[in-house]
């Protein structure tokens, strides 16, 4: 059986290391790089067939991060993420202490604060976000659970976490939500 904390610091390494991860997170199957490594942020797009002008998710574990790669947190965040009762993901203006590639070409960031053990270890461990983006090829549909994972995507990750890979629930992609300095928001995807 795999070890949980050894499997944490496998992938922590490979992060560490510029590399790109398939793993799972509190969503659906994702790929996954270092959000400050803009050669990962690059290798992650390529392997994905994606638009570098597309935006990506940042994972953090925390609300206390959300201080280190965004300029000014508005205040409703903090509501909308500790009421959710899904997931959410939430686009803040002024993204900083990311990499240029892993910020939208207006200057934001959107965020998810993670709720899954895995993930929450995995960036407590690594000590920096993670750019995080959904297993399969831009345009083809999106893989719900490990299985339906496209192997021209397992192939092209160095990585792939060898935990939770027989799960069958069946996970939902994140609420997107965009964020305005007045605390004026959007939904972006429902």
């Amino acid at each position: 059986m795999i070890n949980f904390d050894e499997e944490v610091a496998r992938t922590v390494d490979y992060l560490k290391r510029g590399k790109v991860i398939l793993y799972p997170t509190d969503t659906i199957w994702g790929l996954g790089c270092d959000a400050t490594n803009s050669k990962a942020i690059q290798r992650l797009f390529k392997i994905k067939k994606r638009s570098e002008n597309k935006s990506l998710i940042a994972l953090i574990d925390s609300e206390e991060r959300l201080k280190d790669y965004v300029v000014e947190v508005p205040p409703i965040a903090y509501d909308l993420v500790r009421n959710a009762a899904n997931p959410i993901s939430i686009i803040y203006p002024g993204a900083k202490n990311l990499a240029k590639n892993a910020i939208g070409s207006d200057g934001s960031v959107c965020i998810r604060i993670t709720s899954n053990d895995f993930c929450q270890a995995l960036v407590r461990d690594f000590g920096k976000a993670i750019a995080s983006t959904s297993a399969n090829i831009t345009g083809e549909p999106t893989a719900l659970i490990f299985n339906q994972i496209s192997d021209e995507i397992k192939n092209g990750v160095d990585y792939i976490v060898q935990l939770y890979q027989n799960e069958l629930k069946v996970p939902k992609a994140s609420t997107i939500i965009k964020l305005a300095v007045n605390g004026q928001f959007e939904i972006v995807r429902p």
